[in-house]
């Protein structure tokens, strides 16, 4: 029987970490200056959402992180602070391509997928699909934008948007506490993205809300935005801006990255309240197709991508172990070997 273990501890299939990775960050600031600089840090923050934007893009997210990394280690050398960017500086790399091969898909001329979602939830739902029954449940018939703002939006809007933030702090928490720990979570998040990118690349398909607007069913409304119209709060691509892809619906990366984390966190953790990260893979399955941004299957292929990024990572780390164990033992046994031919 597998022995659960917290992310506190040292991973026992990591695939051969460096010493360095393996140590914790050791605490060499004050708890006074620690809650001075991350008082100001979390203001900093606040104001810059309110004035731009909640930071949205992965770099803007992990320039926004690494300030809090200094502000939480504040009297730390600064070759402590430099080493994030040292650490992260592939990762970050790996990120702005995904995020700019993903928007390149759509320029190229490639063959649209329409109906086969619309005919998926048709068949599974009864002839209609979820979208259209949430909207005019929970919107009315017709469903308008300029509807006025529904308490529980404002709820699906703040799930949808921490798809662009969860990860990645997640991430950062990792780098802070366990180096090797981080590789683990970073080899199933980057590689999550990745393998939903061959898929955007090899099945484009049209979004709910972009069918709608050909006429192919509905009329359902794109109402992603409308949850936080009424707070005055928006999201900002800062450093990544302009690039997007209106027919990556296929898998759902936010309904993938939301399983992803529930999985991780049931997988690593002791506690038996773990199960209740898998309210927010449901939350960010109703937000979505409510607001029209993805079909039912998508979630399903997303959430079954999750696993498979799970399987293949444990896998791999799996194999790691034990190639690291066999090599081991070979040394052992060589050594073993020279102390006994000296004694001869």
């Amino acid at each position: 029987m597998r022995k659960e273990s917290s992310i506190d501890e040292e991973p026992a299939t990591t695939g051969a970490p460096t010493a360095e990775a393996s140590a914790s960050t050791p605490n060499q600031t004050r708890p006074a200056a620690r809650y001075t600089a991350m008082t100001v840090w979390v203001l900093l923050v606040v104001v810059w959402s309110a004035t731009i934007g909640i930071p949205n893009d992965a770099l803007t997210v992990l320039f926004t992180c690494w300030l809090g990394t200094i502000a939480w280690s504040i009297e730390a050398p600064w070759r402590q602070h430099l080493g994030f960017l040292r650490d992260w500086s592939i990762p970050a790399l790996l990120l702005t391509v995904y995020f700019f091969s993903r928007g390149w898909i759509d320029e190229f001329d490639i063959t649209i997928h329409w109906q086969m979602p619309i005919d998926v939830d048709r068949w599974m739902f009864g002839g209609t699909t979820p979208t259209e029954t949430l909207q005019h449940a929970w919107c009315g018939d017709p469903c308008r934008l300029d509807q006025p703002t529904r308490w529980f939006e404002v709820v699906f809007t703040t799930v949808y948007a921490t798809h662009f933030l969860a990860g990645l702090i997640i991430a950062v928490v990792l780098w802070l506490r366990n180096r090797a720990e981080w590789l683990v979570w970073m080899r199933r998040y980057i590689g999550l993205n990745f393998a939903g990118l061959l898929i955007y690349m090899s099945y484009p398909m049209a979004p709910p809300w972009l069918a709608s607007q050909e006429g192919l069913f509905g009329p359902v409304t794109r109402l992603t935005s409308r949850g936080w119209g009424d707070l005055g709060v928006q999201r900002a691509n800062v450093i990544l801006n302009g690039v997007g892809n209106p027919v990556a619906a296929m898998p759902s990366l936010h309904t993938a990255t939301a399983v992803l984390i529930a999985l991780y966190g049931i997988w690593r953790w002791k506690s038996p309240w773990r199960w209740m990260l898998l309210i927010y893979p449901a939350l960010m399955c109703v937000a979505l197709v409510y607001y029209a941004e993805h079909y039912v299957i998508d979630l399903i292929v997303g959430a079954l991508l999750a696993g498979l990024v799970m399987w293949v990572a444990a896998w791999w780390e799996r194999r790691q172990a034990r190639r690291q164990a066999a090599r081991a033992d070979v040394e052992s046994d060589e050594l073993v070997g020279d102390d006994s031919l000296r004694k001869a």
